[in-house]
Order: C-alpha cells, then structure tokens, then sequence
C-alpha cells in the first residue's frame, strides 16, 4: 500500500536511531513492533541489542517466525507488553524506536513519558508515523484512497478487509506533524525534528532525551 516505500522509510529511522552510537554496546527499543520489521532492520543493521515489544502475542508470533527466517546469530528480545506501561526500569535503551504504532495507543502523550522514562539521557526517541496533509485537495484524495482503496488491498493480501477499515480512522484523528512534535517537547523531549515522507503523508520524528 506504500509502493515499496515503507521499506526504505524503516531504513531511515534505523539510520536516525542508530546514528552516532557504537553498533557493538547499543541498546534499542522497538515499542508497537508488531510484525518485528523494524526491529529486524535494527538487528540487520548492526544493533547489539534489540528488544521488540507489542501487546499482541499473534504478532510477536509472526515476528518470532520472520526471524527464524532470517536466520541471524545475534537473537532479538521478543516482549509481550504495554506501551503505556512499559515493563523495563529507567533509562534502559540508548534509543527507542515506535513505527506506526503510537496512533493506536489510548494517549499520545503518556505514551511519549514512558518511552521518555525508559531512555537513558541523551537518548534517541525515533517516531515514523501517518500525518495529515496540509492542502486540502490533496487531504481529500488521500483519504479517498484510505476509505477506499485500502480495505480492498488489504483485505486481498491478508484475507481480513476489516482489519484494515480502522486505518482511515485513526490516521484523520493523529495530530499533524507540528503538534506531534509540541507533544514530544512537552513529555521532556528536546531538538525535536522532523522530515515529511511519502507526499506528505508521513512523518519521520527524531528527539532527544536531555542529557551531558
């Protein structure tokens, strides 16, 4: 549903997670993993240590088997849990990661104070998320297209089309890119950026903890 591009969008935000820190001591946390994409291109970029979390077992289950397919020495730390209450003492991860994740979770901002809690100072948040666009003309096509054109897709490729009905939903309701970034200055984020994808559809939002 993205032509490919989420691929090279999950390899910016590893680069963004992963910049300036040593591959060989680098702790990285990867909240709403889901199906584990992510965490595995952490893991294939060289991160020492990758934890992988969702609430769902099925997806943690088809994240397990795409690593087992992947067949890597260096195994990831698979996590059954809750992003608003992440189950890992303070200042844990050098970076956290969370991709399309944080709109289904029931409070942006108390989500962004875990992720900020489990940070270790100077630590990298990395947030690839749906935004809205900005000119109207081309809000109304793309939600012409998610109201759609993506439950037919996504019902074809996974055999579920209701699974998909929600996305239009919660991705209208997100806050735009601007506002996204307020939340995260607000939740003791700072040099928060971020760089628009995919025509402006997504957004790629990187902060860091405070720290020496």
């Amino acid at each position: 549903m993205t032509g490919g591009r989420d691929a090279a969008w999950r390899r910016l935000a590893v680069r963004e997670a992963l910049h300036g820190r040593n591959l060989a001591e680098v702790q990285v946390l990867d909240v709403a993993t889901g199906t584990g994409d992510l965490a595995l291109a952490l893991r294939a970029a060289g991160a020492a240590e990758v934890t992988g979390l969702d609430f769902s077992a099925p997806m943690l289950a088809e994240a397990m088997r795409k690593e087992t397919v992947a067949a890597c020495n260096r195994r990831i730390i698979w996590v059954e849990g809750d992003a608003m209450s992440l189950p890992f003492p303070d200042a844990s991860f050098d970076a956290v990661t969370v991709a399309f994740g944080l709109r289904n979770m029931p409070s942006y901002p108390a989500a962004l104070h875990e992720m900020a809690r489990v940070l270790r100072p100077a630590g990298t948040l990395v947030c690839l998320e749906t935004t809205p666009l900005q000119l109207p003309v081309l809000r109304a096509i793309f939600a012409w297209y998610f109201d759609h054109v993506v439950p037919i897709v996504g019902g074809l490729l996974s055999g579920d089309r209701d699974a998909y009905r929600y996305l239009p939903a919660s991705a209208v309701a997100f806050p735009d890119a601007d506002s996204l970034g307020e939340m995260m200055l607000e939740a003791g984020f700072s040099r928060v950026r971020y760089l628009r994808l995919g025509l402006g559809t997504v957004a790629l939002h990187v902060a860091a903890k405070p720290g020496k």
